[in-house]
């Protein structure tokens, strides 16, 4: 099956299913779906810095910042750990990892 995910994206080495389930025609249609994505162990990566979360800070301009590209925000995540990108910048003088994955 084709990935159709951009190869920067958090799924994209992630395997894509289909399953076969029947429609109201008493037809079946395959539905695609991507296996679900476990969180890398902080453990698995090396950190590079750390940043201290300030006032306005946003994730995807810390990202653009270290990393060079705003949509990669989510590997500041999985660096630190956290299902919802919002929970980094939430507290003020709260230390952020910013870390390099190991693929």
């Amino acid at each position: 099956m084709i990935n159709m995910f951009d190869s920067t994206s958090r799924y994209s080495k992630i395997p894509i299913k289909s399953i076969s389930v029947p429609d109201g025609d008493g037809r079946s249609r395959e539905i695609r779906y991507v296996k679900r994505r476990f969180i890398p162990s902080a453990r698995e990566m090396t950190t590079l810095t750390e940043h201290m979360v300030t006032e306005g800070d946003r994730l995807d301009v810390i990202a653009a910042r270290y990393i060079g590209d705003p949509t990669q925000f989510w590997r500041i995540c999985d660096a630190n750990g956290a299902m919802r990108p919002e929970e980094l910048t939430e507290k003020i003088g709260q230390r952020i990892k910013i870390s390099m994955l190991k693929f």
